[in-house]
């Protein structure tokens, strides 16, 4: 059985897969009263960022602090999953998220896993981000890139005509892979850190760090022609979709931005 871990990013208890290939970590915990899971402010980390950079706090503490050889991210509201059928409550739920056996298959064909892509189909990355987020922290993330990393902006540009992308910040990779992509993802967001004031934004705008990471993931894998496999993502509570639609039809004619998650 090959040596894997997971992490779970939660910021509160919560039903968690029973599975000791899934590790919950309390993400922010700096400052923060401990809810029995290990917490993200061990070791070396950046767990006072969590406001800015949500589940990534959790992920730095990961590839900072565990030795297994794969290592992989999801939340405690969205899991991996193979099952056809998954049922409607909490529990069932969660008892259909990935096993260790299912997991260790799957990596015997890639080193990768991801979420099957979310398609937008009405408007291209860009757009859809523009609308409901502020770009400006965004096209500043461009222009690191550019300076940092010019390989990288042909893919960042296709922002502008992709409508899917692989979200969430979740994935599980082999250890050298992850070790490579936090090393590039890491370095362009600290360094985007220095650039934005994110005083200027209310609490749910300024975890702008998580939000623009799940646009690089694709832009990293690709232009490296990483090969990966896409398995699909439950929603362990259920999803408003009605409210969800309503506010991005809000943001598409009226301008208005997200002002919480769905």
């Amino acid at each position: 059985m090959k040596d894997i871990k997971i992490i779970v990013a939660t910021h509160k208890k919560y039903p968690m897969p029973q599975s000791k290939m899934y590790i919950p970590v309390q993400v922010g915990k700096e400052g923060k009263e401990d809810i029995g899971y290990q917490p993200d402010n061990e070791g070396e980390n950046i767990s006072s960022k969590n406001p800015y950079f949500c589940e990534l706090t959790g992920l730095y503490w990961a590839w900072k602090n565990l030795k297994n050889d794969y290592i992989g991210l999801s939340h405690y509201r969205r899991h991996f999953s193979q099952a056809k059928r998954v049922g409607k409550d909490v529990q069932s739920r969660i008892n259909n998220v990935l096993t260790q056996e299912e997991v260790d298959k799957i990596l015997d064909d890639t080193d990768i896993i991801l979420p099957k892509e979310r398609k937008y189909y009405i408007e291209n990355l860009y757009d859809h981000y523009k609308k409901t987020m502020y770009i400006e922290p965004l096209d500043e993330t461009r222009k690191i890139i550019e300076e940092k990393y010019p390989q990288y902006i042909e893919e960042f540009d296709k922002l502008h005509t992709r409508t899917s992308a692989h979200l969430f910040n979740m994935f599980i990779m082999k250890r050298d892979i992850l070790n490579q992509y936090c090393t590039w993802l890491f370095d362009i967001l600290f360094e985007l850190e220095k650039r934005i004031d994110v005083s200027q934004y209310d609490a749910f705008h300024a975890r702008l760090f998580g939000r623009i990471s799940e646009r690089l993931l694709d832009i990293w894998i690709n232009t490296n022609d990483l090969k990966y496999k896409e398995i699909k993502v439950i929603d362990i509570e259920r999803v408003n979709w009605v409210k969800k639609g309503s506010a991005f039809l809000m943001s598409k004619f009226t301008g208005k931005k997200y002002q919480k998650s769905f």
